[in-house]
């Protein structure tokens, strides 16, 4: 993303949401995105994920500035890079663990053959294989957040998102979801970028990126993000 710009409305009812926010994403790194509400953090991940066009700017993805295509050309793009994660789960209630995974799949590759399978393996990998076959409503917090996540990784996308992701969950729970991201990152060199109000997670970043009133104010580096043992 470089020198990207949002403003909402026009003439005396515009307001900037963002101005001139330039971010690099990198293969397994974990970025946390922090800063007060209001200050720009969910539009500038909604860019990054091409949920949200910038008023002015760049967005490279796949070696070309994708903040010109049209409507036709974003939803292919955005299925194949990245995965999103959200405080409040998404899950279908009347659907099971496995098959709220494997419908996400379908929906984004209406050609896939092998979704239910895929969908088994993804929850197998966040540690929820013996709960795949439960309803929402009978699974924890935590669990649930498995669910998003591995729904998340259907299509193996190299980027994903998280818009609060642990927001909802109690503390012990929110690292252990930390502990999975960092995990992704770290082992599939997944890039993963979390926006948070929880200092408590800087511990499994790389970088974290403080926002303020439309603006990127700092960038800070770990030099030690803790790693899944």
């Amino acid at each position: 993303m470089i020198g990207i710009t949002k403003i909402y409305g026009s003439g005396e009812n515009a307001v900037t949401a963002l101005s001139g926010a330039s971010l690099d994403v990198f293969p397994g790194e974990v970025m946390l995105i922090e800063g007060p509400s209001g200050s720009g953090k969910t539009t500038l991940i909604s860019i990054l994920g091409l949920l949200l066009t910038a008023t002015a700017g760049e967005v490279w993805l796949e070696g070309k500035n994708v903040a010109g295509l049209g409507e036709r050309e974003l939803p292919g793009l955005r299925a194949r890079n990245f995965g999103f994660v959200f405080q409040g789960f998404n899950l279908f209630p009347a659907l099971t663990a496995v098959e709220n995974v494997a419908i996400a799949i379908r929906m984004k590759n209406p050609r896939a053959r092998n979704a239910d399978a895929e969908a088994r393996r993804l929850l197998e990998q966040v540690g929820l294989g013996p709960r795949m076959h439960h309803l929402p409503a009978d699974l924890s917090g935590g669990q649930k957040q498995r669910v998003a996540i591995a729904r998340a990784l259907g299509g193996d996308p190299p980027i994903l998102v998280g818009d609060e992701p642990t927001a909802a969950l109690d503390t012990r729970t929110a690292l252990s979801v930390m502990e999975l991201l960092r995990e992704l990152a770290t082992r599939q060199r997944r890039a993963v970028v979390v926006v948070t109000h929880d200092p408590r997670l800087e511990r499994f970043a790389d970088r974290v990126v403080r926002v303020e009133d439309g603006l990127i104010q700092a960038i800070t580096t770990s030099e030690s993000p803790r790693s899944p043992s």
